[in-house]
């Protein structure tokens, strides 16, 4: 089993950047894809980012792709989301996510664990 706890959100300005991390516990850290997620006030939980086990594969939806980038420090059983140029539109709470899927999954249904969330709050 793995426990995760998000951390970096905030209140930032357009255009800026942030940095999201994510800190599992557990022993088998480096089995699990990871991923990010993030839902907005009254929409449904959607997909960001997933990183393979061995950090060498991503994928991103479309909305970030070239803005946000997903990476993972395995020795340190952690997982970061680096956001640049963010948009008001980005406003939302952002959540860690770990699957034991075979392939990079980008459906919710997919990822077995989850962290309770960071708010991220972009203002134009």
């Amino acid at each position: 089993q793995v426990q995760l706890v998000e951390s970096g959100g905030g209140l930032v300005q357009a255009g800026t950047s942030l940095r999201l991390s994510c800190a599992a516990s557990g022993r088998t850290f480096s089995r699990y894809i990871m991923g990010w997620f993030r839902q907005a006030p009254g929409k449904e939980r959607t997909f960001i980012a997933a990183i393979s086990r061995s950090g060498g594969s991503t994928i991103y939806a479309d909305s970030v792709k070239g803005r946000f980038t997903i990476s993972r420090d395995t020795a340190k059983n952690m997982v970061f989301l680096q956001m640049n140029s963010l948009k008001p539109e980005d406003t939302a709470v952002y959540f860690c996510a770990a699957s034991d899927s075979y392939y990079l999954p980008s459906s919710r249904n997919l990822y077995d664990y989850w962290g309770q969330g960071t708010q991220v709050t972009v203002s134009s």
